[in-house]
């Protein structure tokens, strides 16, 4: 077996010039400081008991406190771009109106930060802290919220359009819409199916008014980040049911953002849940305005098998719910797998880029998150020891090369995530880091993971 000083120097040789390597957070996992912004419908879901751990928000990372620190760290690192994503909350207090001169005051120190030590600033305007004002109303089936999305985009174009390298408007709407709306998993906790569809339809909407918004003042090089996965039929049963797992995952945001409008079958399998009345044409084009890039989430495949007569269908990490409209089937990860429950399977990010290029041609690619969390994390000695992290990480970024060298203009790779921190409704409990946060003190130790990212990018 090829020790991991030469596969990581194999991959540094592999790595071209131009190809972004980063790592990823989102506001409300890191930055603590909740009384410095307004509430957000996280918060509310946390104080109603929701987190696995208690865990609240607060302090988080004690990012807002330590954000030189962990600006040092990211230098120490060597990375190319810093993915991160701004608060709303922290923004604009309920959402809209007189702006916060802290909060304003804390993302220039980070982006200037990030600048002087030769990072690129790469934000997400909406990774999930949706204000509680905005969330009491209905949140993302509230038929304004594309507007007041666009609205805050404006406002953060003018203030840091001039220094911020690329935007996103969104993160992951399918797990907004579905986890959020269609299940309890995750704030709001909705739970109605038909509200996760309308919820993904108007986070779609958000995101073309987002765009036009962005551009309007000043921000370049726009796009939109999904969470995309190769579907695996483990029989002939089941390949119809992939197909339209394919379409309530992938196809659901792709197509409308190609110009494909609400994907035929995902209507036609959901008509029992929701009539898409409020599918408009117009708006279809507005969702449609042209991205100048794409990024993939990628963690894990989807792979399934017909359910035998005493098993009605399970799923490791997630829920079966938050595919409305699926038969039932048996979500069957193989080992290797994380300590979510994922399948280990870089082969199917190979996959997956190779489909997403050929469903959206002619639009640059990013892996804008891939990482794991795993049993082997936790601080012995000073030191954390994530063989099986370094290991993920090796096999995965060769994944994507491996997609690029065939065709796909993949452009970047960034590893989720720079810390260990707030994994939603998980709390504490998964650490995806390659930065080991001490939950008292604070105290932040690079792991193996973090050390194996340095030495690539010195070599590369």
């Amino acid at each position: 077996m090829t020790k991991t000083p030469d596969r990581i120097a194999q991959l540094a040789a592999r790595l071209p010039k131009d190809f972004v390597v980063g790592t990823a957070t989102s506001s409300w996992q890191i930055e603590g400081n909740l009384a410095g912004r307004g509430s957000s419908i996280w918060e509310d879901f946390a104080k109603a008991g929701h987190i696995k751990d208690g865990s609240t928000g607060e302090p988080a990372c004690d990012h807002v406190n330590r954000v030189d620190e962990d600006l040092e760290l990211m230098k120490w690192l060597g990375v190319d771009s810093y993915r991160f994503s701004f608060s709303w909350p922290r923004i604009m207090r309920t959402g809209e109106g007189a702006l916060n001169p802290e909060g304003l005051d804390f993302y220039d120190r980070l982006i200037d930060g990030l600048l002087e030590r030769g990072i690129k600033p790469a934000a997400t305007v909406y990774h999930w802290d949706l204000p509680s004002t905005f969330g009491d109303k209905g949140g993302w089936t509230w038929e304004p919220i594309a507007d007041k999305f666009a609205d805050y985009a404006s406002v953060l174009a003018t203030k840091f359009a001039d220094r911020v390298d690329s935007w996103a408007t969104l993160n992951e709407p399918w797990v907004s819409a579905f986890l959020g709306y269609a299940t309890d998993i995750h704030a709001p906790g909705a739970n109605d199916p038909a509200k996760g569809f309308e919820a993904a339809y108007r986070l779609l909407l958000g995101h073309g008014r987002g765009i036009e918004a962005l551009r309007a003042n000043g921000a370049k090089n726009t796009g939109l980040v999904l969470n995309l996965t190769t579907m695996i039929a483990e029989d002939a049963g089941t390949r119809d049911a992939a197909w339209l797992m394919d379409g309530l995952q992938n196809r659901l945001f792709l197509d409308p953002v190609a110009g494909r409008g609400i994907p035929a079958d995902v209507i036609e399998a959901t008509s029992h849940i929701t009539d898409w009345s409020f599918v408009k044409e117009s708006e279809l084009a507005e969702i449609a305005t042209p991205i100048d890039w794409l990024g993939i989430n990628y963690y894990t495949p989807n792979r399934i098998e017909s359910p035998s007569e005493t098993d009605k269908g399970f799923i490791v990490g997630q829920n079966t719910d938050v595919y409305p409209g699926m038969p039932s089937v048996n979500f069957v990860p193989r080992e290797p797998r994380t300590n979510m429950g994922w399948e280990i399977d870089a082969s199917s990010m190979t996959t997956t880029l190779q489909q997403t290029a050929e469903r959206l041609p002619g639009v640059p690619l990013y892996v804008t998150e891939n990482g794991g969390a795993f049993k082997d994390d936790q601080l012995v000695d000073g030191y954390v020891n994530d063989q099986d992290r370094v290991d993920y990480y090796l096999n995965h970024i060769n994944a994507a090369l491996d997609a690029r060298d065939g065709g796909v203009d993949l452009r970047g790779y960034y590893a989720w995530s720079m810390f260990d921190n707030l994994e939603w409704a998980e709390g504490w409990k998964m650490t995806f880091g390659i930065v080991h946060v001490n939950q008292q003190t604070m105290e932040r130790t690079p792991k193996a993971s973090a050390r194996m990212f340095k030495q690539l990018l010195e070599q590369r």
